[in-house]
């Protein structure tokens, strides 16, 4: 090769090499910085593209578990009101069969109808105001819950409305019962005890889908770690590594800048040709 002033090939090679380095090192530096080996889609636009989609999954799952948690908590009021109300049906059974007795003077069978029938609108009240966010799962017409279950909302959890009010499918005492003669205390004996059976019915049911949603809460915790734990472990960058590799490369950028510097030198060994 001729020795010319005009053309270091020397330095060229040392140049290149020395900005081989100097990315290679930026990518470094951007990888501890961030702790990612993949920041963006410059980096490799099929992992970063499976990564994204995968994070939109992980969102979504986010919304999946508050519906789900909306829904027990809806749930576990109606839950709670079923549970006053089947307490209250035994204390209402307590003085229905006591009215029964043909032996009560008037006085006494007006003191046990009048307990019978503040516990009848005690129940009524606790019905009407289990809402939780708006929604009564317990009185009459009551909402049915419809939980998400997955990220593109294509599966649902459902609890169904378990009445409770007074006169309906399960609670059929109505509204104005009364016990205020021993003929409608021994019929009324017959509607308690069939209404605390289907109360502790519909609570089982309520229970049931309680139970369900919390199931499906905890696998959704799970999914969403496993899918969190992946990202990671496509795109997170191994620290350590980048650590040795940080000082690696400030070494060869050191050497390759020395190189350079010898390069640039060599053009004026060409003088002593003209001494």
């Amino acid at each position: 090769m001729a020795n010319s002033v005009n053309t270091n090939v020397g330095a060229m090679v040392a140049l290149q090499n020395l900005n081989m380095t100097n990315r290679e090192l930026d990518t470094t530096q951007t990888r501890i910085n961030t702790g990612k080996r993949i920041s963006n889609a410059k980096d490799n636009g099929a992992i970063w593209a499976i990564a994204q989609n995968q994070r939109a999954t992980s969102r979504a799952l986010d919304a999946v578990r508050e519906s789900l948690q909306r829904g027990q908590s809806t749930v576990d009021v109606a839950i709670s009101a079923g549970e006053t109300v089947s307490d209250l049906l035994l204390q209402m059974k307590e003085k229905t069969l006591a009215a029964a007795d043909a032996s009560l003077d008037s006085n006494s069978r007006t003191a046990l109808n009048e307990d019978f029938k503040a516990l009848r609108d005690q129940l009524a009240k606790a019905v009407n105001n289990a809402d939780f966010n708006g929604i009564n799962m317990v009185k009459a017409g009551g909402t049915t819950i419809a939980a998400l279950a997955n990220s593109d909302a294509t599966s649902k959890i459902t609890v169904a409305a378990q009445s409770l009010a007074l006169g309906g499918a399960n609670v059929t005492i109505a509204a104005t019962g009364s016990i205020g003669t021993i003929t409608l205390a021994t019929t009324m004996i017959a509607t308690v005890n069939a209404s605390i059976v289907n109360v502790s019915t519909a609570l089982s049911k309520l229970g049931t889908g309680s139970k369900s949603l919390g199931s499906h809460m905890e696998f959704i915790n799970k999914l969403q770690d496993s899918i969190d734990a992946g990202i990671g472990n496509l795109v997170d960058a191994d620290l350590a590594k980048e650590s040795a590799k940080l000082q690696a490369l400030q070494t060869k950028q050191q050497l390759g800048v020395q190189a350079l510097s010898i390069a640039n030198q060599s053009t004026s060994i060409l003088l002593g040709l003209f001494r």
